[in-house]
C-alpha cells in the first residue's frame, strides 16, 4: 500500500512508526514535496492480520536479501513440515452444514484464508470433521478470539 499526496501528486515517504501498547499500530508518511504529513491507524483485529501474515510496516535499512520472505518462512516453520511419507496424503477434514454456514460470516477477501487455518488445526489434532464446536476451540487455542 502507498500514499500519495493529493496536492503535489507524489508518492509519500515513510517516515515513521508507533506501537501504543493498546494492540494498534500507527504509521505515518509525509510528502517529499510540501512536507505534509499523514497518518495510517489499524485497529488491534486489522494489526493482528498483518502480522499473523508476516508483512513489515517500515522503511528498510538494508536492501532485501535473495529470497528473504522465503527464508523467513521456512527459518521458522514447523519441523517436518516439507516431509510426507511416500503414499501418505494429509487426513481429509469434512466440514458440517453448520460449520460452512458460520465460515459464510467471514468476509470473502480472508475466508479462503480462515478456512486453511481451521483445516489444518483440526488436521494437527486428527479432527475429522469441522463444526462450530472445534472453531472455537481453534480460536481459543490460536488467540484468534478479537478477531
Amino acid at each position: 500500500m502507498k500514499f500519495l499526496c493529493v496536492d503535489c501528486d507524489r508518492q509519500m515517504s515513510f517516515e515513521e512508526r508507533a506501537v501504543p501498547g493498546d494492540g494498534t499500530l500507527a504509521a505515518v508518511f509525509r510528502c517529499p514535496a510540501c512536507g505534509r504529513k499523514t497518518a495510517m491507524l489499524a485497529n488491534p483485529m486489522e494489526t493482528q492480520l498483518v502480522s499473523s501474515l508476516g508483512v513489515k510496516v517500515g522503511g528498510r535499512t538494508v536492501p532485501e536479501a535473495n529470497l528473504e520472505g522465503v527464508r523467513a518462512g521456512v527459518a521458522s516453520g514447523r519441523e517436518g513440515a516439507f516431509e510426507t511419507p511416500r503414499g501418505a496424503r494429509p487426513p481429509t477434514v469434512r466440514w458440517s452444514v453448520d460449520a460452512v454456514e458460520r465460515l459464510g460470516h467471514v468476509p470473502s477477501f480472508v475466508r479462503g484464508m480462515v478456512k486453511k487455518i481451521y483445516t489444518e488445526y483440526a488436521r494437527e489434532r486428527g479432527i475429522e470433521e469441522m463444526t462450530p464446536a472445534v472453531m472455537d476451540r481453534a480460536r481459543a487455542d490460536l488467540g484468534l478470539e478479537g478477531m
